[in-house]
């Protein structure tokens, strides 16, 4: 059986050989890639070593609350961002992608406000002076509309001179309420008093008056030719 098997090996063809040539050039690509990978662990060492010192200096100056660093890609902002929480900062990503995307790290009892937040996204540089200005502007804004909530009342304007003594050739000296006759009013008949009703007839008395004025009327014109 085993001399079977070793004579079936031996007549079988033995696998191409690779050319030297070709072990040569596999070789050089390898060596290449692991530089390649050394050179990115070296400058990834370098950078997360330069933004743990800027993050650092940033957390013990007392006087800088927020601080901005230099364009970085979406790898580095993502490690930026995960270091500046280690720190107990909050950080957030401004810019455009691919051109000037950078991060921005606040500290958080110095918190950025929302008219802060909208500068850096429209690219503006924000100061203190620019906020005292927001600030000053936000609190007459807020002035104004308690004013238009609650209008002050007019005050009461006095004439400078009584109308009475400009007008006493007309009018006399005698108001036109003191002259005035008070009248009551009637049940009977309204407003008007009884007694200044011209006819004081009866219904019965009228209609034979005027029954009487007709009969002699006709009476008249019978006369005449």
């Amino acid at each position: 059986m085993a001399d079977l098997l070793g004579s079936i090996l031996g007549s079988m063809e033995k696998p191409p050989s690779v050319p030297e040539s070709v072990r040569k050039k596999a070789k050089e690509e390898e060596a290449k890639l692991e530089k390649l990978k050394k050179q990115n662990r070296l400058q990834k060492e370098k950078f997360q070593k330069e933004i743990q010192t800027a993050i650092s200096d940033f957390a013990k100056n007392s006087s800088e609350t927020r601080k901005s660093l230099k364009p970085m890609n979406k790898l580095e902002r993502s490690l930026v961002h995960e270091m500046a929480e280690e720190a107990g900062l909050t950080s957030q990503a401004f810019g455009v992608e691919e051109h000037d995307r950078h991060v921005m790290l606040f500290k958080k009892d110095h918190p950025p406000s929302e008219e802060e937040i909208d500068a850096y996204k429209r690219g503006e540089i924000w100061s203190n002076e620019k906020a005292e200005a927001l600030k000053q502007q936000k609190v007459a804004q807020e002035e104004r509309l308690k004013a238009d909530e609650n209008p002050t009342p007019l005050e009461k304007s006095e004439p400078t001179s009584n109308y009475k003594d400009k007008y006493n050739h007309l009018i006399g000296t005698s108001a036109a309420k003191d002259a005035a006759r008070k009248t009551e009013a009637n049940k009977s008949f309204g407003m008007v008093p009884s007694r200044n009703k011209r006819d004081q007839r009866s219904i019965e008395e009228t209609l034979n008056e005027i029954r009487a004025k007709k009969k002699q009327k006709v009476q008249s014109n019978a006369d005449d030719p």
